[in-house]
């Protein structure tokens, strides 16, 4: 067996489209260490070539998934005219803690728990469970197209709780962090 040089690994890395830092992270190392590899400055520890690979392979692995086999459809919405009351009432029955708001098909907002609870501790009246939903919803989540690989949607599910799957306009899937994380159960 032959060890990749420097400029294999940095090869290999910018292939997957990682990032020294996200390579790092995934190899358990410092993003430093990464660098001087890459560049010569360090001959690095079989153990950490090791992890390096592993962490390439790990990174394929993600990319071969796409998210039209991970997605949940179809699904489940309220629109912009439904009530707090049967937004609750839907969330409770299917365990979400989140849920779009379609119109028409199209995303235009989006609830969860945190909103609903946040609303009442703000409101003056003792039940907002007849208001709206058009006036209590959130940013509507981020869409995809259902080709797209787990890896792109893991980075966009850092910063909401979920990710919508659009074709051709049309709604067709939703994937949420506990959809993503049930794949570390398969492993």
């Amino acid at each position: 067996m032959q060890l990749p040089t420097p400029e294999d690994l940095k090869k290999r890395r910018n292939e997957l489209g990682l990032t020294q830092s996200d390579l790092a992270k995934r190899a358990g190392v410092s993003q430093p260490l990464i660098a001087r590899i890459e560049s010569g400055d360090v001959d690095p520890r079989l153990s950490t070539v090791r992890k390096i690979l592993d962490a390439f392979e790990e990174a394929e692995k993600e990319q071969q998934i796409i998210i039209r086999d991970l997605m949940h459809s179809p699904v489940l919405h309220v629109s912009p005219e439904d009530s707090v009351e049967e937004v609750v009432n839907l969330m409770h029955v299917h365990g979400f803690s989140q849920i779009p708001v379609l119109d028409r098909g199209i995303p235009v907002g989006s609830v969860s728990e945190d909103m609903i609870v946040k609303l009442m501790g703000e409101s003056k009246k003792k039940s907002i469970s007849q208001l709206k939903v058009s006036g209590i919803m959130g940013e509507s989540f981020p869409t995809v197209a259902p080709g797209i690989s787990i890896s792109v949607v893991s980075h966009i599910l850092e910063g909401n709780p979920a990710v919508l799957v659009v074709e051709k306009g049309t709604v067709v899937g939703v994937v949420t962090k506990h959809d993503v994380m049930k794949l570390l159960q398969g492993q």
